[in-house]
């Protein structure tokens, strides 16, 4: 799920759609609007989920995509190639990729406790809060 902003009224460390990935942006440059045109805005966005660099140019006012996080809990049931997470609130049990950061890897066990994000259907683990 996302919801439209103005490209105008984003900030670094914001998130936005590119090419239908959610980014977060790491840069961001307005130009003020001149004698034959609206103001510009160039930014450069790192994707959630494949690290990708992506970058965009537009005008200030034009509509962009922002995409909803949902921050959630669940406790960790099985971990092989793909982490089984049975949600706190819910009880359904979601398949997880492994996340990249090899510290948060290691801490993953059965019975662990971790916040989880859905980003447009898409989920990844973010942080082991216990074990």
């Amino acid at each position: 799920m996302s919801k439209p902003a103005e490209l105008g009224s984003l900030k670094v460390g914001h998130n936005i759609v590119i090419d239908g990935e959610p980014c977060r942006i790491v840069e961001l440059e307005k130009s003020k609007p001149g004698k034959h045109g609206a103001a510009k805005v160039r930014l450069v966005a790192i994707g959630i989920f494949d690290n990708v660099k992506r970058t965009m140019v537009g005008p200030a006012d034009s509509k962009v995509e922002v995409p909803i996080i949902e921050k959630k809990n669940g406790q960790i049931v099985s971990v092989g190639d793909t982490v089984s997470v049975m949600d706190n609130e819910t009880y359904e049990i979601i398949e997880m990729p492994l996340p990249q950061d090899e510290k948060l890897r290691e801490k993953l066990e059965p019975g662990a406790t971790v916040e989880y994000w859905k980003i447009m259907g898409r989920y990844m683990i973010v942080n082991v809060k216990s074990a």
